[in-house]
């Protein structure tokens, strides 16, 4: 009796000892998986800008893995089978290339919580989360409308997969808007990060008359192109994903920029309180998940005030981008007069609108 007694002070001493450290949660593991090098700017610097912005959010309750250049396909796949045998309990997958390997990796370990960045499928532990990039896109022509001498702005285009395809029609609407005569021409790459390409397509432009660009693409090559030409042929750049001032000082009117750490930090808190649940998101320029950056503050006053009543108005949803009438760029009705496209619409959206040179590929 007397020596249970005394094993129990001597517990009880021990755990009120200045020297007792109780047992931490260990932190939850998360993965990211991005398409490009993070690099400086573009997609997936974007990413994981995001990602560092979730780690001071949350501290010591995460701890993050990076795999970087991971290629759509049977890389992506296993990179993430890996990330989920080593024990991480949640992985972003961050282009919609991974949908499909995700999904199987999901099946394969119930567990884990897997969010896949611009998807259309779900699973019991898969998510999909996108940004209406397509809102700022609208003000991105808009301002190209009314700062183009030649009339002609220049889209280098990555996938024909819906979201480009939105961002493409928001600019061109939003550019016939300011000059009904506009023109908007576009190129694509079937790549999303080849810089290379990237700049070839935006010279191509240039030499088709462009003197505004923007693009759906994963490096800075077209900026630095607008860049090099600015001084002679006065070009311009509406950068997308990051403001990318640093590579094109000059020729910068604005960003399409986007901005994921608010996003990245409730995920993480609803996998670490247990509330987590698949629920798609699809949020823009009123949740901060998209903004219009960057604007050239030496454009008139008049033109930007204009610019950030249309963003006002987009903000509190009092404006929908895609509102009739609109037609195609074969002339086909769209959208009637009156009416605005649905979610499910704007979601399979597989045409060009009128203004747009071009054709989607396969067409």
């Amino acid at each position: 009796m007397h020596k249970n007694l005394a094993r129990a002070a001597a517990l009880a001493a021990a755990l009120l000892s200045p020297f007792h450290t109780p047992a931490q949660t260990p932190p939850l593991k998360v993965g990211f998986v991005y398409v490009s090098p993070v690099g400086e700017a573009g997609w997936s610097f974007q990413h994981d800008l995001g990602r560092r912005e979730m780690e001071r959010a949350l501290g010591a309750r995460v701890k993050t893995t990076v795999v970087e250049a991971v290629a759509e396909g049977a890389d992506s796949e296993r990179v993430m089978r890996d990330l989920a045998a080593q024990g991480h309990q949640l992985i972003f997958a961050t282009s919609f290339g991974y949908l499909e390997p995700a999904l199987r990796v999901a099946a394969a370990f119930p567990q884990v919580r897997f969010e896949h960045a611009g998807g259309y499928k779900t699973a019991a532990n898969l998510n999909t989360y996108n940004a209406r990039y397509y809102e700022a896109r609208y003000l991105a022509g808009w301002l190209t409308g009314k700062t183009s001498r030649s009339g002609i702005a220049g889209y280098v285009a990555g996938f024909p997969v819906p979201e480009v395809v939105q961002g493409i029609n928001a600019f061109a609407i939003g550019l016939r808007e300011a000059n009904p005569k506009a023109q908007l021409r576009v190129l694509w790459l079937n790549a999303w990060f080849d810089p290379a390409r990237e700049r070839e397509a935006a010279q191509t432009l240039i030499n088709q008359g462009a003197d505004v660009l923007t693009n759906h693409s994963g490096s800075p090559a077209v900026p630095q192109a607008a860049q090099a030409a600015f001084k002679d042929k006065g070009v311009r750049v509406v950068a997308y994903q990051s403001d990318m001032k640093a590579f094109a000082p000059d020729a910068q009117l604005a960003a399409v920029t986007h901005h994921w750490g608010g996003h990245y930090t409730r995920v993480a808190q609803s996998v670490l309180e247990g509330r987590w649940k698949p629920t798609p998101v699809w949020a823009g320029m009123k949740d901060g998940l998209v903004q219009l950056s960057a604007v050239d503050a030496t454009l008139p006053a008049a033109v930007r005030d204009e610019l950030e009543a249309k963003r006002r108005a987009i903000a509190e949803g009092r404006f929908k981008p895609f509102r009739g009438p609109l037609a195609d760029n074969s002339g086909r009705e769209r959208i009637a007069r009156g009416a605005i496209l649905d979610d499910a619409a704007i979601a399979g959206m597989n045409w060009l609108a009128a203004g747009v040179v071009g054709s989607l590929p396969g067409q």
